[in-house]
């Protein structure tokens, strides 16, 4: 049997008490495009209450008409920056106001800067460790203990199969990616048997506007490296996390990357990573 956590029955009976007057939710954030707004209609599809996070109002109107249209179902949105220091508070009080509670915390908002290093500035990279590093780890960090008092819920952070391998001409954001895989995994191994369930999901390319939003888009891995729709990384990603698997590879082709990733080493990943995601590769 799995081990389980010694349990404080009254303790878990009083927090679970606390919410039961308000309905459980799975709060998305960057669900207004991507990977986001398709792991938001998944969510919706299998019965969920969802609320989708993001700080651009038009996007977050649109996303909604959008979900709405595709499910017939109209979800909260709320208007945030995450990588301020009280977006957990922002969130959890439009919550309330709506009677939910956060039961499932989606950390999917994310940014990317493509090409070398020293060509990105102070405030781009900075604006990318807020997004992608200080903000999952501020909203893992608030919505985790009330989880486990409840013994219910979970967290699922987006990483990605880059962060099994050092990114040169995407350096900031494949270790961004790294950071979310590990402190995934290892918050995972702690809070294992108490029955909150914490899974990162590392997707190869995605078919959004991800790519080329961070320029990245002539790159020579968006013509070689097999791409999956959104909707399919999200069923993944949504079948994993019920299970429980702690790091969800959508696709049989990105799995086999990861697996390759672990086992070959670096000296030889590294400069094929460089050839691959050098940003003007067909512009020679």
């Amino acid at each position: 049997m799995p081990w389980r956590a010694p349990v404080d029955e009254n303790a878990v009976q009083a927090a679970r008490t606390a919410v039961a007057h308000l309905k459980p939710a799975v709060v998305v954030t960057g669900g207004s495009r991507g990977i986001g707004l398709a792991l938001a209609k998944r969510f919706i599809e299998t019965g969920h209450t969802t609320v989708i996070v993001a700080r651009n109002s038009l996007s977050l109107t649109e996303a909604v008409a959008d979900l709405k249209a595709a499910t017939g179902v109209e979800p909260l949105s709320i208007l945030c920056d995450v990588t301020e220091p009280n977006a957990a508070d922002v969130i959890s009080s439009a919550l309330a106001d709506a009677n939910l509670y956060l039961d499932v915390l989606v950390n999917n908002a994310a940014m990317g800067l493509a090409g070398p290093f020293l060509e990105q500035t102070p405030q781009e990279i900075s604006r990318l460790v807020a997004l992608n590093v200080e903000s999952v780890t501020r909203l893992t960090r608030a919505a985790l203990p009330d989880m486990i008092a409840r013994r219910q819920g979970g967290v699922l952070n987006v990483a990605s199969v880059g962060a099994y391998v050092p990114g040169p001409n995407q350096a900031a954001y494949y270790a961004s990616k790294a950071y979310v895989l590990s402190l995934t995994e290892a918050i995972a191994s702690e809070v294992a048997g108490h029955g909150v369930r914490v899974s990162a999901l590392a997707p190869g390319p995605v078919e959004t506007g991800f790519h080329h939003d961070m320029g990245a888009e002539n790159s020579l891995y968006r013509m070689i490296v097999p791409s999956m729709t959104a909707d399919r990384v999200a069923q993944s990603a949504y079948r994993g996390f019920m299970f429980g698997q702690r790091v969800i590879a959508p696709g049989v082709s990105n799995l086999a990357f990861v697996v390759a990733l672990k086992v070959l080493p670096h000296i030889v990943t590294v400069p094929i990573m460089r050839m691959l995601l050098k940003r003007d590769f067909f512009q020679r």
